[in-house]
């Protein structure tokens, strides 16, 4: 038999019609064709002694299977008050996970569990938050009212999180515009997710209940890279009050992306901001390829409310020689195919790069069935499995049609065929529709899979367990006068010293501008060698040199007012930094002498250049004043770093 239709070429043949281009390449006028739109969601850790709601240490974390109580719960969906279902709670209670905590004492206690009413709200936590609401220019409530968001994947033992909003109606000033703020509110952070295998979803609880700030923008952006820019500023204003905490897994973003004709999907949890130009252009033309597979399907199929799966269950001995369907390999699963009527091209049909529809459905088989990867086969694998012998065979077991069908084989438990079956159909009925409302995970090479249903909009109701919080004019006013500079304005008098654009992102990310200017207001340094001490010298040291002990980037002030105090020139802070990062209870003087640093007066350096001009004479290759000056600089750089200003001393050489 021959094959039907080339799936690679079917690949790319649907990534042309859809007019994909890679974001390298891509233009305003792409993102424009396809109607790009896209929101923020930042979350960003407060730095408090306490979690929000209980008086449990904040930001102490445990390791590896360090726990001493484990709790099983499973999700149980209930009626609402208007006798309907939550689409999320629905999904969750398809996957007949059992949730797993683990739980240390000295980072726990029973209101985690629900089993104590909350305490009042941590106040240290709501100050510094409303402080940030009004640095984003945010219109304060007059009372805050404590809510309770529905959240339905188990990352919450109670099941809802406690938010309250603090600020709405703010906006950002980016580089070329003006993006609104919808809100911002403190809640309580969500478990940390250890394992997601199969039934059981393992959770730590040390980071559930911790102050968190989410900063929700309105869906401004018309380009990725705006969506990083964004983002960055919002995380850098967030850092400019000293306010937050910063590492791995203190700041998350989630990003809703739409296209024209699509509908707001929500990549989940963005660890790095560099991740985001590449996700949100990928997931737009996603969206796009999808709302191009709903026109194929609207053109074949005319009476989709009639159109149904068919499915028959596969012996292995179909497959003799396949060790894909080794029976010893599947073990206790079932072997079942599935016909897809009219979807022929379909399942080969490009999302993203290196995904294609197929891989929508595996990913559903995945997160609802509980059927780890890889899980199914289908006659379209862009990296067949099957022989056109073998595919040949199962059309024929299921009554296909080799011009129009398609089909695909899963193998799961027999309890799992069921939910598996039902998945399948879902998702392929959501094709005639169009972009399903989902949450999906990103991916760090710039792609997405599926994680959830979308929550529905109606998730929040009043948490009868708190008060109002009535907030008080006077200590608004008090907070507002303690704020710092503006992002912008930071940007603005960084852009005033003559610093490159290059130096920004880590100044601003490390929260270093204050530093910064303290180095040029008080101590008089030169802005574009404060600049580069700390936007390169500092960057390069703390990638590549690890320090014996916590670092206090304010000791760099001490560092410089030192130089200052000794009259020694400040380049030689350049020299000092590797060894003072690396060993920071050491006294400056003490680094001086591990650098090799004698202090020689200006003069005894200047008086040995007329010795090395006339040795360059007969040493030198090239007779050129450029190389002379280099040469010459090189020798004596050793003895004039810290003793003589270096732009002085290559005035005298070219003298």
């Amino acid at each position: 038999m021959e094959q039907y239709f080339d799936p690679r070429t079917n690949y790319q043949t649907s990534r042309d019609s859809i007019g994909y281009v890679s974001r390298k390449v891509a233009t305003q006028a792409d993102y424009d064709r396809i109607g790009f739109m896209s929101g923020l969601e930042v979350h960003q850790q407060v730095k408090t002694q306490s979690k929000l709601f209980c008086r449990c240490p904040a930001g102490v974390y445990t390791r590896g299977d360090d726990y001493d109580a484990e709790v099983i719960r499973h999700m149980r969906p209930t009626l609402s008050e208007l006798g309907e279902y939550d689409g999320t709670a629905l999904m969750e209670f398809k996957t007949r996970k059992n949730i797993i905590y683990h739980m240390k004492h000295g980072t726990t206690c029973t209101y985690e569990t629900d089993d104590t009413p909350p305490f009042p709200i941590d106040r240290e936590a709501l100050q510094k938050a409303l402080a940030i609401s009004l640095l984003c220019k945010l219109n304060i409530v007059g009372e805050v009212h404590i809510t309770r968001k529905q959240y339905l994947d188990g990352s919450i033992p109670t099941g809802f999180q406690r938010t309250a909003i603090l600020g709405v109606e703010g906006e950002l000033q980016l580089t070329n515009k003006r993006v609104g703020l919808i809100q911002l509110s403190i809640e309580e952070d969500s478990c940390r997710e250890i394992s997601d295998i199969g039934h059981n979803r393992v959770y730590k609880t040390d980071r559930l209940g911790m102050p968190l700030i989410e900063t929700v923008t309105y869906p401004d952006f018309s380009n990725p890279e705006e969506v990083r820019e964004g983002c960055d500023y919002i995380r850098f204003l967030n850092r400019s009050t000293g306010f937050v905490r910063t590492g791995m897994g203190a700041g998350r973003q989630d990003v809703n992306v739409s296209c024209r004709g699509g509908t707001r999907v929500e990549l989940k949890g963005v660890a790095h901001t560099k991740w985001i130009p590449e996700l949100c252009h990928n997931e737009a033309f996603r969206q796009w390829a999808l709302l191009r597979i709903r026109k194929l399907l609207s053109e074949r199929i005319a009476d989709q409310a009639a159109w149904d799966i068919e499915h028959v269950r596969l012996k292995t001995k179909m497959f003799r020689g396949n060790a894909a369907f080794d029976g010893s390999h599947l073990g206790r699963h079932q072997l079942v195919a599935v016909r897809l009527p009219r979807f022929q091209g379909i399942l080969s049909h490009f999302t993203q790069p290196g995904q294609v529809f197929g891989d929508e459905l595996s990913q559903r088989l995945r997160v609802i069935a509980c059927l780890d990867q890889p899980n199914m086969t289908h006659s379209e694998a862009l990296e067949p499995i099957l022989s056109e012998l073998e595919i040949a065979g199962v059309m024929a077991r299921l009554g296909a049609s080799e011009d129009d069908d398609a089909f695909l084989i899963f193998d799961a438990p027999e309890e799992d065929i069921p939910t598996a079956l039902e998945t399948i159909a879902e998702r392929c009925r959501m094709a005639f529709e169009g972009v399903p409302n989902e949450t999906r995970k990103s991916l760090p090479g710039g792609t997405s899979i599926f994680e959830r249903v979308l929550p529905g909009a109606d998730r929040m109701y009043p948490d009868t367990d708190s008060k109002p919080i009535p907030l008080d004019s006077e200590e608004i006013e008090r907070i507002r006068g303690t704020l710092p500079d503006d992002v912008v304005d930071r940007i603005a008098r960084m852009r005033d010293w003559g610093l490159p654009s290059s130096l920004y992102t880590w100044i601003l990310r490390k929260n270093l501008y204050p530093l910064l200017a303290r180095l040029i207001d008080e101590l008089d340094v030169p802005p574009m060698l404060a600049g580069k001490f700390l936007g390169q010298r500092l960057k390069w040291v703390q990638g590549h040199i690890q320090s014996a002990a916590p670092f206090d980037y304010g000791t760099l002030f001490d560092l410089f007012a030192f130089l200052k105090a000794e009259g020694i020139e400040c380049e030689l802070a350049f020299d000092m930094l590797g060894e003072f990062y690396s060993h920071p209870k050491m006294d400056f003087q003490s680094v001086l002498d591990s650098i090799g640093f004698k202090k020689v007066s200006a003069d005894a350096i200047l008086a040995q250049i007329p010795f090395f001009k006339q040795k360059f004479v007969s040493v030198g290759r090239k007779q050129d004043n450029r190389t002379r000056k280099l040469w010459i600089m090189g020798q004596l750089r050793r003895s004039a770093i810290g003793n003589i200003d270096l732009s002085e001393l290559a005035s005298a050489i070219n003298s």
